[in-house]
């Protein structure tokens, strides 16, 4: 397997990969998301999500394999082309966000038993929770820090 790095992002021209990757690892890791919501969401990607964070993407023989997303010290997100979870990538995001980003905190869906297990792992813990997203949805969130 070839090596992973990891970059910023080249801009909107690489938005559409990036939508992919989101929808297909959303598709297998936001089962409780309403296909409503999801699309909802992925139609603000572009527009709104990714240009108001700093951007980047893994890559492996050039082509992006995941990405992540920081604002202020949050990782706002962090998704993995589905086909490849579990290989490292996310572990390879994260420790780039935390040492070269200043990440402290993230916000993950209650419902993504997963991801919070993940962050948990990683450091995290909880210190608050929300009964809705950040827009309001029926997605409750928790919030997490790093521990110290």
């Amino acid at each position: 397997m070839s090596q992973l790095s990891i970059r910023a992002t080249t801009g909107a021209v690489e938005y559409p990969a990036l939508v992919a990757i989101w929808r297909g690892a959303v598709d297998v890791t936001h089962d409780f998301l309403a296909g409503s919501d999801r699309d909802e969401i992925e139609s603000k990607l572009e527009s709104d999500y990714f240009p108001a964070v700093t951007l980047h993407v893994a890559e492996r023989d050039g082509q992006p394999v995941g990405f992540s997303g920081v604002l202020d010290g949050n990782l706002e997100m962090l998704f993995v082309d589905a086909a490849l979870r579990k290989g490292g990538i996310g572990t390879a995001l994260l420790a780039h966000a935390l040492s070269e980003l200043g990440v402290s905190k993230v916000d993950v869906n209650e419902q993504n038993v997963s991801a919070a297990g993940f962050y948990l792992h990683r450091g995290f813990e909880l210190f608050d929770r929300s009964e809705t997203d950040e827009a309001g949805r029926p997605y409750p969130l928790l919030h997490l820090q790093l521990r110290g």
